[in-house]
């Protein structure tokens, strides 16, 4: 089963390579140098089409059998990025559209929904059903909004899936392990051209399509097995959750658009004040929020564990942000 890992790595870096190749001599999906939007880092004009062969790996799912019910709202989230990463013209309501109808799909196909919150609180199944949808989507956009770095989100979505594959091994669930081992080896083939060069980038088709599949996932075993507590996701997902969280919040705090991109995030702070450096920053981040995510996993069926590890989370990044805010002015 391993090599469905090597397989997808294998068919995603070739097919990056390509893309870096056909892109950079026909000027597509180019993430220019001197764009001015606050999130850009990078020196050299880069390819913002990391999805394109980060899916091509994916498409090994149809091989799978459970897989085949991931592909159809899998290739909905990945539209809902690749096309603003080509165009640049897709409008966020349209965007939001695409993303909840990709969520939707996927609930109906693969039958995950949380009615189960842990604790003993349950809810009705519609409302669970609209409860995963929010899940889905924000998940999506969580990623995106951390992808700002050299291998971050990447990076986060690896220790994401090594997390899930750990548990799923040990339900001996051959077939969502499969889906794991095919999205990691996917995600490496990009994430060993991301880091630390940053060759290409993952675009909004590659973070929208990451965060898709590892909500899904999430979802899907916290809605089949008993003894994963609902709370192991949230603390496995902290910093992505968190991130966004906390950055609509502030810009809501200071009476700018949530939906505005801004250079006030985290890993912005990180990069400004500690690191100054692009793969640093993500060394740094990746480094803290690994024991986090390592005691989450390992009482994956500790609710009150993993809500005290999702507050501890949140404490240090709230007295991190503080004190490197304050710097700024």
């Amino acid at each position: 089963m391993t090599s469905l890992f090597f397989y997808a790595l294998f068919i995603s870096l070739f097919m990056l390579t390509i893309v870096i190749i056909l892109t950079n001599k026909y000027q597509l999906f180019i993430d220019s140098s001197d764009s001015k939007k606050p999130q850009n880092f990078h020196k050299v004009s880069t390819p913002r089409a990391g999805g394109i062969g980060i899916l091509s790996g994916i498409l090994l799912l149809s091989i799978v059998p459970f897989g085949l019910k991931f592909l159809p709202s899998i290739f909905l989230a990945f539209f809902s990025g690749i096309f603003e990463d080509f165009h640049n013209s897709l409008s966020p309501k349209f965007r939001l559209f695409l993303q909840i109808i990709a969520a939707i799909s996927a609930i109906i196909l693969t039958d995950s929904v949380v009615t189960y919150l842990g604790l003993g609180i349950s809810m009705p199944y519609w409302l669970g059903v609209i409860f995963s949808v929010f899940a889905i989507v924000g998940m999506m956009n969580a990623i995106n909004i951390i992808d700002g770095f050299n291998g971050l989100a990447s990076g986060v979505i690896l220790f994401i899936l090594a997390s899930f594959s750990f548990i799923t091994f040990h339900h001996n669930c051959d077939n969502i392990l499969s889906i794991i081992y095919i999205t990691a080896g996917a995600t490496m083939g990009f994430f060993i051209l991301n880091f630390p060069k940053g060759k290409i980038f993952l675009g909004d088709g590659g973070a929208y399509l990451l965060g898709f599949i590892v909500a899904l996932l999430g979802i899907y075993l916290t809605s089949t097995y008993d003894d994963i507590s609902p709370w192991y996701i949230i603390a496995i997902f902290i910093y992505p959750v968190w991130e966004v969280l906390f950055s609509i919040g502030r810009r809501v705090l200071f009476s700018h658009s949530a939906l505005e991109a801004d250079a006030k995030h985290l890993h912005t702070l990180i990069y400004k004040h500690i690191t100054k450096n692009n793969p640093l920053t993500t060394l740094f981040i990746l480094s803290t929020t690994f024991p986090f995510m390592a005691m989450a996993t390992l009482y994956h069926n500790h609710s009150i564990t993993n809500i005290l590890i999702s507050c501890c989370f949140i404490t240090l990044y709230c007295l991190l942000y503080y004190h490197l805010f304050k710097k700024e002015n």
